[in-house]
């Protein structure tokens, strides 16, 4: 428990926690509570995810590059830095123009 500890109390950068690997959508789960999740993912230039949706609101937040989001058949641009909120059961997909890597917080109750 200690050890963990003490790599929680560590101040990092999200960008530095996750690599790109080519033609592929990486995933890394920081927070997998029952309340809800904190999950980074790092997508390479063209990939991305099918329009699906989810049962809970969940925030993006692109810590890297730059994607392109639909929700509700709305798309918007986001770069680093930008934050978008998804409001639960709306349906979503999105696509990386270029690289990039987001932060999907997604609350369960």
């Amino acid at each position: 428990m200690e050890k963990n500890r003490k790599q929680v109390l560590k101040a990092v950068r999200l960008t530095d926690l996750i690599e790109y690997h080519e033609a592929s959508v990486v995933s890394r789960t920081l927070i997998d509570k029952k309340a809800g999740t904190v999950t980074l993912f790092a997508f390479d230039e063209g990939q991305g995810l099918s329009e699906h949706t989810a049962p809970y609101d969940a925030m993006v937040l692109i810590v890297d590059g730059e994607a392109e989001m639909t929700i509700s058949d709305k798309a918007y641009r986001l770069k680093a830095g930008e934050m978008i909120m998804m409001p639960a059961n709306e349906p979503h997909s999105l696509k990386a123009r270029a690289r990039f890597k987001m932060l999907l917080t997604m609350v369960r109750s």
